[in-house]
């Protein structure tokens, strides 16, 4: 099948893929750059191939859509050149989350990337989404997990009920926090944890703080914060798997 018109009726659904709402609607989005492609390819969440005109490539067995370079660079999120472009269904999470991270309004969608990618990286199996956090299948976040949010957990629900879910079934949840808190350092490095990262700008919320097991700082000697993407790399190396 050949597409050569940003007026077909595919195209325009393809181009609503842009929105969360769209994207949560249709079960859909669209995944760039070649690698991350073969990424989502693993998890077998490729749904169709859009392949430009005249351009080869490795994957076999998928099936795919010719469309021009005009309708590539319409439906691509940036200004790099690409050949292909993949429709991935949302995948359907089904196992039980034991060693989580938890986003309480966390917006920006490079630090929700790379927390997942860091994640990953450190044997949690898990990441818990508040509703209001950013969308995880935006085209930033995509890329800043450099695959790895196609091999682990992502639940996107209220976290009072997770919270105290996990805490049911016996995993702490520790939140991070400025105030009244304990120093990284005096908590065991057990594995079967789980904690809360909050917002850029105001942290973790006191509702949620609330629930939590217990508070950690992560002491320092020149700033009084860090960059929650930071913060979350030094507390999953600090409980790595």
């Amino acid at each position: 099948m050949e597409i050569t018109s940003l007026q077909n009726n595919k195209v325009k659904e393809w181009m609503k893929l842009s929105k969360k709402k769209y994207r949560d609607e249709m079960g859909l989005f669209i995944v760039e750059d070649e690698h991350l492609i073969e990424e989502a390819n693993k998890k077998q969440l490729v749904q169709t191939l859009l392949v430009q005109k005249g351009y080869h490539h490795s994957f076999v067995g998928l099936p795919e859509i010719i469309v021009t370079d005009e309708i590539i660079k319409k439906l691509s999120s940036t200004v790099s050149t690409n050949h292909i472009l993949a429709i991935c269904k949302k995948p359907i999470q089904q196992i039980e989350p034991k060693r989580c991270i938890l986003l309480d309004q966390v917006q920006d969608p490079g630090n929700v990337g790379t927390i997942i990618r860091t994640a990953y990286a450190f044997g949690f199996d898990t990441i818990i989404l508040s509703k209001d956090c950013c969308d995880e299948y935006s085209s930033k976040v995509i890329r800043s997990t450099q695959g790895a949010l196609f091999h682990i957990n992502i639940i996107r629900d209220d976290l009072k009920e997770q919270i105290q879910s996990l805490q049911k079934r016996g995993i702490k949840v520790y939140g991070t926090s400025l105030q009244g808190a304990k120093e990284l350092q005096s908590f065991p490095q057990e594995s079967l944890v789980s904690f809360v990262l909050g917002n850029e700008g105001n942290g973790v919320s006191d509702e949620i703080l609330s629930l939590c097991d217990d508070k950690i700082y992560i002491e320092m000697n020149r700033f009084e914060s860090l960059n929650v993407a930071i913060a979350g790399g030094i507390l999953a190396y600090y409980f790595r798997k």
